[in-house]
Parts: structure tokens; sequence; C-alpha cells
């Protein structure tokens, strides 16, 4: 039986490819003709008697192949991968990822359409890294119809897919599931939100009706059980309403809901949340205010101002409509646990091994003053007025500081009357006209 060819049997070879690059690398390969022209559209071109330049070297017909010094070493591979009966069964011959591509890239160069399938299937079905996916997707897209199917993994997705695992994760990132499968729930939540996210790309979801029903339904269930909690919490006796499970849960919800609003507020759909947390005002800061230890309070009160500063900037910023007497009853419970709590915590932050953890970012507390100066100023003066006097006798008075709410204040009192006098002077001239 006739031993099969191998590369580089100089013995059995009629043909020498010639690897050549620009930077002065020659090297010989002594292959046999029946093999490349059988496996290559190039080398049978290069070979056949239509191509009227082909040399001769060493006794045999010689094809000389120009490539980057980049790409030698997938041009020596892909020289020996013509010799291998490639059936599958031969899966490592690739040497991974990067390695394979570089061959493909040779396979489609040189026209071996048995190689460019094989490696086709071979990227198609690895994983692939970060690095790997970029050099993929600029590589593939030239390669023609047979490289397409490795793309398949990072084609656009169905809309009626993407509505799919959009409303299964929403779900399960307000079911409240057990503490064991946080990391899994705050994945959800992360990916929920980059969904929704424009950034160099359009949002990968376009929120309709039915989409912003489902989502408020879901945070709706979440705010329900959170109150339950509320009320279990304020009913039970106090020794077992604080014990540390319950309100490591607790200061769960208030994470959830602070995640939560920040998806309704890309859907701009704040409404009913914003209406729910005014109602549960009252019952969060007494929660808050009868935890046990002085770092499982700071920790929680944390939480709580992170919602909270949430809610009051919808508030007062009109980007939520409420009554008068709504907004002064949210001025009214958490401008005083505003005011205690940022000492509170600022102190904590400076002497407590877990600054950073507790630590509560700057641009918050200056955003939280300047909503209570826009919420104060929304005010009737009467209100607005046993606001500032209760400010200036407070021992703490820098925080928040309300001098522009003052000045404001003091310009309106002043002119008022002769504000209303000129209202009045031009409706009755109004009215004589008319």
């Amino acid at each position: 039986m006739k031993e099969p060819s191998r590369i580089g049997d100089r013995s059995t070879s009629d043909v020498v490819v010639r690897l050549r690059t620009h930077e002065g690398r020659d090297d010989w390969f002594y292959c046999h003709s029946l093999i490349l022209i059988e496996k290559s559209k190039y080398f049978a071109d290069r070979l056949s008697e239509d191509w009227p330049t082909c040399q001769i070297l060493d006794s045999r017909n010689c094809v000389e192949v120009y490539c980057e010094e980049s790409d030698f070493d997938h041009h020596v591979n892909f020289l020996r991968l013509l010799y291998v009966v490639i059936d599958g069964s031969l899966e490592d011959i690739w040497h991974g990822v990067k390695n394979a591509l570089g061959i493909l890239r040779v396979s489609v160069e040189l026209e071996c359409a048995q190689i460019v399938s094989a490696c086709a299937n071979y990227l198609e079905a690895m994983p692939w890294e970060e690095a790997e996916e970029d050099e993929i997707l600029k590589i593939i897209p030239g390669m023609g119809l047979k490289a397409q199917p490795i793309l398949a993994r990072v084609q656009p997705v169905n809309p009626t897919a993407v509505l799919r695992i959009f409303l299964s994760a929403i779900k399960f990132a307000t079911s409240s599931p057990p503490s064991a499968m946080n990391d899994l729930k705050t994945s959800a939540q992360e990916q929920l939100e980059y969904m929704l996210t424009e950034d160099d790309d359009a949002p990968l979801l376009t929120a309709d009706q039915d989409v912003k029903f489902e989502v408020k339904e879901c945070v709706k269930r979440l705010f329900t059980r959170f109150t339950n909690m509320l009320e279990a919490l304020l009913c039970g006796p106090v020794e077992s309403s604080y014990e540390k499970g319950k309100m490591q849960s607790f200061q769960s919800y208030l994470s959830d809901l602070s995640w939560a609003f920040q998806i309704l507020n890309k859907l701009e759909i704040m409404k009913e949340f914003v209406n729910s947390w005014v109602g549960a005002s009252d019952k969060i800061v007494l929660v808050v205010e009868q935890a046990s230890s002085v770092a499982e309070i700071i920790e929680t009160k944390s939480k709580v101002i992170e919602v909270a500063a949430k809610v009051l900037e919808a508030i007062g910023y009109g980007n939520v409509i409420l009554p008068t007497a709504k907004r002064l009853h949210m001025v009214k419970v958490w401008l005083p646990f505003v005011r205690i709590t940022k000492p509170l915590i600022d102190s904590a932050t400076t002497n407590s091994k877990d600054a950073q953890e507790l630590k509560i970012d700057g641009e918050l507390w200056q955003s939280l003053e300047s909503t209570f100066v826009s919420m104060v100023l929304t005010l009737p003066s009467e209100d607005q007025a046993e606001i500032l006097t209760e400010w200036l006798g407070n021992e703490n008075i820098h925080y928040p500081d309300f001098t522009e709410a003052f000045e404001v204040w003091c310009y309106r009192s002043k002119v008022a009357k002769r504000r209303l006098a000129d209202m009045l002077g031009n409706h009755g001239m109004a009215n004589s006209i008319l």
C-alpha cells in the first residue's frame, strides 16, 4: 500500500512552495502538486498551464507566496493542514481561536474550501474572549458566505426575543429572591438598566405601553412587599423586629427600590412609585429611627437617603406633580431626617473602618439641598415662613442651607402688596376696557 505523501518529503515532492515576506524571509516547503491542486484553487491555478510564470526550482515547479510577517506561521500551518484528513475527529489541530482565525484568513485567500469550512465550524462552536471577538468582527464580514455562520452569536436579536427576556428579567429582578441569589439579582438589574440605556447605541428595547405596564406592575408588587415589611417591623416586638436578618432584608428592599426608581425614571413612569413613597414616608422614618445599633442605623439611613433623594428630586423639579399638602408633608418628614442624618453619616465615614461603604457621594447631598430649596419655594408663603423660621433657629443650620430660599422669600414678601396692587389695577383696567 502506497504511503500517504508528507509535506517536506523531498524524495516524492514535485513542487516547492516558497513562502516569502517583504522583510526578506524566504522559506522553502517541499510539497506535492496532487494535494495542492486538489485542495486549493489558488495552487490549482498557479500550477496550471494557464499560468505563464511558474518557475522551475531544484528541478521542481515553484510557487512563490508573499505574506505579511505576522501571517507567516499561519501560512505554514495552512500548508501542513493540506496534508491532514480534516473530518472533525482532530479538534486540537487549530490550537485556539486566534490561530484558527489566522488559518481561516489564509484559507480564504488561498481558496481552500475544506479548511475554510472546518475553521468556520471550529470558530462557530468555540467560546471567544473579548479581544478575539473584536478581531473576528473585523475579519469575518469580508470573508464571504462560508464564514458567516461564525457571526450567528453576534447578530441582532429578534425584538420578540428581546421583549421576552426583558420581561423575565424584570420579574426576577423585582421578586425579592433569597439573599443567596443577590448576585444573580444584581446582575439582572444591571443588564435591565443597560438594555434601556441610550449610549453609543440605541436602547435594546423600545418601551411601549405594554412594557411600561408590566414594569409598573412588577415594581408595584415589590413596593407592596416593602410596605408589608414596614408594617411587620412596626407591629412586632422591638427585640425581634430589629434582628440583623430582618434589617438586612429591609436594606435589600431599599436597594431594590433605588434601582427600580432608576428604571421607572428611564421609562418616565415614576408617578405611582412617588405616591407610594409619599404614603409610606412616616413609617419608613419610624422603622429607621427604632433600629438598634449605631452601625445598623447609619447603613440603613444611607440606603433610605438614596431612595428619598430620587423621589424628592422628582417632586422638587416637577417631574411628578403633587398637590401642595403632599409636597409640604414630604418636606416636614424628610427635612428633619436629612438634617440629622448628614452629620451622623459624615462622622461615621470619618471614623469608621468601613467608611467607603457608608460614604454618600457629595453630589447627592448637594443635589438634595437644591431639591429642598426648590420644594420650599413652591409652597405657600406662610408655609415657607414657618420652615425658614425653624431653619434659622436650628443647630444644623448649615445643612441644608436655605439662604437662597430665604432671600427669595424676603423679596417676594416685600414686594407682594405692590405686585398684588399692580395685578388688581391691571385687572380693573382690563375690565373697564372690556
